[in-house]
């Protein structure tokens, strides 16, 4: 078999964690300096420029992700049919230009940043929101007891 025919058997048979991986794009110059890649894997919320095709030079924000055809839709990007109806646009992920990054994953961020994700140091309680959970006493059948009749006493008195 010819290593291209290969090659696109291997890319269209791909596991679904091999095809998630192949859902990379380009960083721009900014992004490129500030973590040190040159792409990153794209998710829901990043801004992207698109560089090539019929939508060349759009900017937006991607809304769907579809790894089975590698590609995403962006927001604002449609095509009209005959009948008026609108669809989604899927863009291949490789015309695109990431120029801000959806910081709502913490893994992500931290691989981006050089750091191991497994050691990230939890986030530390403040001291204020210490004092406003309420301490539960746990008592023994005994000891609501001996309470309730030291309140009984306290009451008639």
């Amino acid at each position: 078999m010819k290593p291209t025919k290969m090659r696109n058997k291997m890319i269209y048979q791909a596991t679904f964690q091999t095809k998630s991986k192949q859902l990379g794009s380009a960083l721009s110059k900014d992004l490129h300096k500030k973590y040190g890649k040159k792409s990153v894997r794209v998710i829901e919320g990043d801004n992207v420029t698109i560089v090539r095709g019929e939508f060349k030079g759009v900017d937006g924000k991607i809304s769907k992700i579809s790894t089975q055809k590698n590609s995403v839709a962006i927001e604002g990007i449609k095509k009209e049919k005959t009948k008026g109806d609108k669809f989604d646009v899927y863009i291949h992920t490789s015309n695109l230009l990431v120029t801000s990054l959806n910081s709502g994953d913490k893994w992500r961020m931290a691989k981006l940043e050089g750091k191991d994700p497994k050691k990230q140091p939890k986030t530390p309680i403040k001291e204020e929101e210490v004092k406003k959970t309420p301490t539960v006493v746990k008592k023994t059948p005994k000891e609501t007891k001996e309470v309730d009749k030291v309140q009984k006493k306290e009451d008639e008195n």
